[in-house]
């Protein structure tokens, strides 16, 4: 099994588990895998330390292990973009990214999905015609437009795909 640690071309960070290299290029190559925050496919490998087993291991350090903690230290390059991307403190892109999911799976416990009737259920809500809830699903920008118009708020949040219904 290998753990990669990746990053898509918004500079959100993740773990992949692959069977193989040859698993991780077929995947990546096919578009199979996307980020989990923003669906983006243009997703790039980081470099990691490998894992060694320096047990019973003499003193001294070897060559290798100068290059696996050189490794260890090294920053981690995001993917080459086509535009420039202000510097964010360390760890604040992790911290936000929790709190972005911990926020998104709260809405999903905490709301019905309608589907593409989104719009049509919320103008139902908001009339009195359906009980009033919390409600989630898919409503286009013109969609979304006309409901702001009407005094109906929404708010958009886009969910991961895979998170919003089972796990296969």
């Amino acid at each position: 099994m290998k753990v990669l640690n990746l990053q898509c071309a918004q500079g959100h960070g993740f773990e992949g588990w692959f069977a193989s290299e040859a698993d991780f290029r077929q995947q990546t190559d096919s578009g199979l895998l996307t980020c989990p925050l923003c669906g983006q496919a243009q997703i790039a490998r980081l470099p990691s330390a490998p894992r060694l087993n320096l047990h019973g291991a003499s003193g001294h350090r070897s060559d290798a292990g100068e290059s696996a903690e050189a490794s260890r230290n090294a920053e981690p390059q995001p993917p080459a973009t086509t535009h420039q991307v202000a510097a964010i403190p360390d760890g604040l892109p992790a911290a936000l990214q929790a709190a972005w999911l911990r926020a998104v799976r709260q809405v999903l416990a905490h709301t019905e999905n309608v589907g593409q009737r989104f719009a049509e259920e919320a103008r139902r809500i908001h009339y009195g015609e359906a009980p009033e809830r919390g409600i989630r699903g898919k409503a286009s920008p013109a969609e979304t437009d006309a409901l702001l118009a009407e005094g109906i708020a929404v708010l958009p949040l886009p969910i991961p795909e895979g998170m919003d219904g089972p796990v296969q």
